[in-house]
């Protein structure tokens, strides 16, 4: 069986420590015998070569701005050619706020985090929808940035949190609800993972974030 390929660009806000967390995800995929490539820059994105020659794209960029010559590459690798892209919290929903086709593409916005860091709430796992990524996994409590989203309503929502968590005040916390954390996608031929998690690289770090992205990006990656 021929090694798999990913590519994995970092950058935007640094208080997202894309580098670290570009690194981890490196070495949970490199762990799994994938053959990783990690970029600091998004010119990567540009090179079709290259991105063509993937099985997984990982964008860890939070706040910043993409051209269409480094967007469209990775448009057609996901949509065209089924290659499969894996993120989390603002490295790959907050990372073009300006391109609403990388939105519709990843299948969510982030808009708010009421409390800001520190926020303890929990990640609760549907139970009504059987799939590989999250099987066998319990609910589980993080102390992070609770992500407000405006999210895709075709995706596959695989985990929720009852927002807003208790005591937390701000923008919107008067519609409370159950706000999708974990879920997937298609988008054209390719499949999308995505988990909100991941202000800081230890919140990913800890046993069921970091299982979550391990099977997440294999199961993209397929």
């Amino acid at each position: 069986m021929s090694k798999k390929n990913a590519l994995i660009v970092w950058g935007g806000w640094e208080g997202h420590q894309p580098e670290s967390v570009a690194n981890f995800l490196g070495e949970i995929l490199t762990q799994e015998g994938f053959a990783v490539t990690i970029s600091p820059t998004l010119d990567s994105f540009a090179d079709e070569d290259l991105v063509f020659a993937q099985n997984l794209l990982v964008p860890v960029i939070t706040m910043s701005e993409i051209t269409n010559e480094q967007f469209e590459p990775v448009r057609k690798a996901v949509a065209e050619h089924g290659i499969g892209m894996a993120g989390c919290h603002g490295g790959m929903c907050d990372a073009f706020r300006g391109n609403t086709e990388w939105q519709f593409m990843t299948g969510s916005q982030w808009v708010a985090h009421p409390g800001n860091d520190s926020v303890k709430y929990r990640i609760n796992i549907n139970g009504a929808v059987s799939h590989e990524i999250t099987a066998g996994l319990p609910d589980f409590e993080v102390e992070s940035e609770q992500y407000y989203l405006h999210v895709d309503p075709g995706v596959n929502i695989l985990a929720t949190c009852d927002f807003p968590a208790p005591g937390v005040e701000g923008p919107h916390t008067e519609n409370p609800c159950k706000m999708p954390q974990i879920y997937t996608k298609m988008y054209g031929k390719g499949r999308v993972f995505y988990n909100a998690l991941g202000h800081q690289c230890s919140v990913l770090e800890a046993e069921v974030p970091k299982e979550l992205m391990r099977r997440g990006m294999l199961w993209a990656a397929k």
